[in-house]
Order: C-alpha cells, then structure tokens, then sequence
C-alpha cells in the first residue's frame, strides 16, 4: 500500500522466481477488476502464462483467476509471497528521497521505468565469488552507459 494525496493505493508487482520485477500497476481499489487487470497485463506482456502464481491470501486473485478461466496452479500464503514483497523496498526508499509522490500517474511513470533499470543492477552476491560480482557490476554499468549515451544522442 502507498499514500498518495492523502488517499491509499495499492502496488501491485509481478515478480519472477529470480527476483526480478517483470511489471508494476498502481491501482486505488484492492478487488477482483483490479486483480484481473494485472493479470491481463502480465499475459499480454508476456509470451505465455506461468506455471505458479503466488500471492497473498486476498481472495481476488482467485476470483480473476476463475473469472478468466486460467488454469495455473495459485499458492495463496504468507511467507512464500516474500519476493515480491521484497520488491518493494527500492520504491520505499525512493518515495522516502522524493518526498512522497504527489499522483498515481507519477508512481506507475516513476516505477515503470525504475524498475527495469534496477532490476540491471540487481545481482545474487551471496551466490558470487568477488571477481564474477566485480564484473558483473563492470558489464552492468557498461550497459548502463551505452543506454544512457544512446538516449543523449538521439
């Protein structure tokens, strides 16, 4: 949940089982039209359905899902929904630097473009030696810098 304008809004993340966030929407109601909406923007951004779908244990996703007549397996419960929750921090952090976000188009233009460049610079450290982290870091940022020249160009 995020406050904006006085008025709560829902953050919701798709995230894959690596940690990477795949879309973001950013939604004033928590009920089953909004869980459908993502759920049709994950599978007409993607090629094909996941096999899993972890979430919460709100009861609109399940209600989506029957709704769109989808036969994934869903795992409603607490602690597996960690990923995702996880996901959330990056964007805490910055509404804390910017001063709260003044509109729900802000958040999703802001988060729609965040994400994917934080989800380039995001490495397993724990899973790396310190040389493969190095260069990892080295081929991140080489990246980085070709976009970013790239976009100053045109």
């Amino acid at each position: 949940m995020i406050t904006i304008a006085g008025k709560r809004h829902w953050l919701w993340r798709e995230v894959d089982q690596d940690g990477f966030v795949l879309d973001v929407l950013v939604q004033s109601r928590r009920d089953r039209k909004a869980a459908k909406r993502l759920l049709r923007k994950l599978l007409k951004k993607n090629a094909m359905a996941p096999r899993v779908m972890i979430t919460d244990k709100l009861g609109s996703y399940a209600a989506a899902r029957r709704d769109m007549g989808l036969s994934i397996e869903h795992r409603q419960h607490k602690g597996l929904n960690n990923r995702a929750e996880n996901s959330h921090q990056p964007t805490r952090r910055r509404e804390h630097q910017m001063r709260r976000f003044k509109s729900a188009r802000q958040v999703q233009r802001f988060l729609s473009s965040h994400d994917p460049i934080n989800n380039l610079f995001h490495l397993w450290r724990h899973q790396l030696t310190a040389a493969s982290y190095r260069e990892a870091r080295r081929a991140a940022f080489e990246t980085w810098a070709d976009i970013t020249s790239a976009a100053l160009a045109a």
